[in-house]
């Protein structure tokens, strides 16, 4: 990895905690800011024992958007050479087989709030602020902003967030679908953990098999949704795990999961 880090990347147990952290205190979104978060994504890929993942802020404010100064260099030969890695990028973490958690507190702005779009859960501290400016700077959101927001929140919603770039509280953002949980600023880190390790707790193969089969809903037939629950419910009835969930649950113990 880089030198400099901006982006680190810490294990508890089964949980992987990446946290943004540039000396700005604002998170500002540039090239090698990218790179990290795809140089961290490649880790968690290598670690098979993981079973959830929080992505967070260091500091007050989970990030400011993009770099002014780096956005002025931008040039329509960098956006052609560069555009496709960015967005497979900030949608990476759907792709992963564990749950990713975006636990975010003051500014969630632009590129910050992309990032969060491509995640599976969303996790603001009460005080949050999210806008998506870009329009206002005669640029769209480009790395899954208009489709992801859009699928997440709406037709109505996105037109507020994109077009007029209306910024939106904590609590507005959970009105609108934007974030799942709002807690107070003082809970954020033991909420943040504390659902995470929920997530972790369960059989993994059946917590994949919901993760894959939501998007897989969301995006395509009911008829390829009842599909692929056939396909998922066929492995699971015939796993150890689900023998040991049952099992535990009689004997009122800990499950121990082997992932089979």
């Amino acid at each position: 990895m880089s030198e400099n880090r901006v982006v680190t990347l810490e294990k508890e147990g089964t949980i992987a905690i990446v946290t943004l952290k540039d000396a700005s205190g604002l998170n500002l979104f540039n090239r090698d800011m990218v790179m990290q978060i795809s140089e961290v994504q490649d880790e968690i890929d290598r670690d098979k024992s993981l079973r959830a993942v929080i992505l967070k802020p260091g500091g007050d404010h989970f990030s400011a958007g993009v770099d002014l100064e780096f956005l002025k260099s931008v040039t329509p030969t960098f956006i052609k050479e560069n555009i496709d890695f960015l967005q497979r990028t900030f949608g990476r973490w759907r792709d992963m087989p564990m749950p990713v958690i975006a636990g975010v507190r003051g500014l969630c702005y632009g590129a910050g709030l992309e990032l969060i779009l491509g995640c599976d859960m969303r996790l603001a501290a009460e005080g949050t602020r999210l806008c998506m400016p870009e329009v206002r700077l005669g640029l769209s959101a480009d790395q899954g902003g208009t489709t992801r927001l859009t699928q997440l929140v709406g037709l109505g919603p996105a037109k507020r967030l994109i077009l007029a770039c209306d910024e939106v509280d904590a609590q507005e953002a959970l009105r609108i679908n934007l974030v799942d949980y709002v807690v107070a600023p003082e809970e954020f880190e033991e909420r943040l953990m504390k659902l995470a390790k929920r997530i972790s707790y369960m059989p993994p193969a059946a917590v994949r098999f919901g993760k894959k089969g939501i998007y897989l809903a969301s995006e395509n037939s009911t008829a390829a949704g009842l599909l692929f629950e056939q396909a998922q419910s066929t492995y699971c009835f015939g796993s150890e795990d689900l023998a040991e969930a049952i099992s535990a649950f009689i004997e009122k113990r800990k499950p121990v999961y082997k992932d089979q």
